[in-house]
C-alpha cells in the first residue's frame, strides 16, 4: 500500500546516488564553492549619474528629491526661457 505513494523513480534503487547523478552533483558543488561568501561590498559610482542614484535613488536613501530636482530644474529652465524671448525686452522700459 506505502509503494503507491512513493513514485517509481525515487523508489528505485538506480535513482539514489548514479553516477551520472553524482558528476552531476559534484558539478553543482563546485559550482556553488567558487561564489564568493558574506555580505557584497557597497557600490561604488564611477560616474555623476551613478553617485546620484546611489545617493538619492538606491537602498535605504531612496528619497522623492529627484522629482523635487526635475521640478526645480523645470522652474529654472522655464525662467530663463521667459527671460530670453519675453522679459528682456522689458527690461528697460514697460509695455
Amino acid at each position: 500500500m506505502v509503494s503507491s505513494l512513493v513514485p517509481p523513480k525515487i523508489a528505485s534503487p538506480n535513482a539514489i546516488g548514479g553516477a551520472a547523478d553524482a558528476a552531476r552533483m559534484q558539478r553543482v558543488v563546485g559550482f556553488y564553492e567558487k561564489l564568493p561568501r558574506g555580505k557584497a561590498p557597497a557600490p561604488k559610482a564611477r560616474g555623476i549619474l551613478e553617485w546620484y542614484s546611489l545617493r538619492y535613488m538606491t537602498g535605504k536613501n531612496a528619497s522623492v528629491m529627484p522629482i523635487v530636482h526635475v521640478v526645480g530644474a523645470f522652474m529654472v529652465l522655464g525662467y530663463a526661457q521667459n527671460y530670453y524671448f519675453h522679459l528682456r525686452h522689458h527690461k528697460n522700459n514697460a509695455h
